[in-house]
């Protein structure tokens, strides 16, 4: 397998593994982010059930924790989207990661399919090769060449 066994392809899958390295690292990141704006969001929304106004204070004490608590709410709910919004992100780039693994797993299995062949043709070129000293054709040339033997007519 000299030469012509090279895989012409051989940079491009290494450049598609790089890719599919980058693409998993990004999605392994993105996932954490996710997990962790869920996580954000998950203690805000536990902070706001134990919330209750007082029940015996002014209406002006009433008014400000009733705002406290809105604007708590409100923040949860941000926060809420946010970690959705996280996820849906992360989802994307696992995405990618699927696609670049797809293009890397299909110049595999042309690699594989290249190493096949040749495997194959060396079996065919020294199958032939036996044949050859088998026959004792070995040394002598093919039919069809220029030193072509005569018929002895005798």
């Amino acid at each position: 397998m000299g030469k012509r066994a090279a895989f012409r392809l051989q940079p491009v899958l290494e450049l598609r593994r790089t890719q599919e390295r980058a693409a998993a690292q990004a999605a392994a990141q993105a996932a954490n982010a996710a997990a962790e704006a869920d996580r954000h969001a998950t203690e805000r929304e536990t902070a706001l059930v134990g919330a209750h106004p007082p029940v015996s204070s002014t209406a002006g004490a009433f008014r400000a924790s009733m705002a406290l608590l809105r604007v708590a709410a409100e923040d949860a709910a941000a926060q809420r989207s946010l970690a959705t919004a996280s996820a849906e992100q992360a989802e994307l780039v696992r995405q990618q990661w699927t696609a670049a693994a797809q293009r890397t797993k299909a110049l595999e299995r042309l690699k594989d399919r290249h190493a096949e062949a040749i495997r194959l043709a060396d079996q065919a070129a020294e199958e032939r090769a036996v044949d050859d000293l088998v026959t004792g054709r070995a040394g002598r040339p093919r039919a069809g060449s220029a030193a072509e033997e005569m018929p002895w007519t005798g």
